[in-house]
């Protein structure tokens, strides 16, 4: 089965920079499409960054030239490079798999705060 795992969060001033990390195991990383999600308190989960298993990305518009989502196949790793972050950017950023259209398997989540 796929699990997902995501670390790097934590707390950092507005301005800072952060990078989350999330590691696949049970499956073969390479296949999925990988993508990162956030929920603040009180609000819905909102779609941030998505990376194709060939490479292709796509960004929130709020995250856009601040956040960059890139993968290494060899480690099996998604990343999400923050920067220039915002105390609106505080969430819990979740990784998602998706094998074909969907996003099927999910991470834990890793809190990001960002004070200002």
């Amino acid at each position: 089965q796929v699990q997902l795992v995501e670390s790097g969060g934590g707390l950092v001033q507005a301005g800072g920079t952060l990078r989350l990390s999330c590691v696949l195991s049970g499956r073969t990383f390479s296949s999925y499409g990988m993508g990162w999600f956030r929920q603040a308190p009180g609000k819905e989960r909102e779609f941030v960054a998505s990376i194709t298993r060939y490479g292709s990305t796509d960004y929130a518009v709020s995250v856009k030239d601040r956040f960059t989502i890139s993968r290494d196949n060899a480690k099996n790793t998604v990343y999400l490079q923050m920067n220039s972050l915002k105390p609106e950017d505080t969430a819990v950023y979740y990784c998602a798999a998706r094998p074909i259209s969907s996003y099927d398997y999910w991470g834990q989540g890793t809190q990001v705060t960002v004070s200002s």
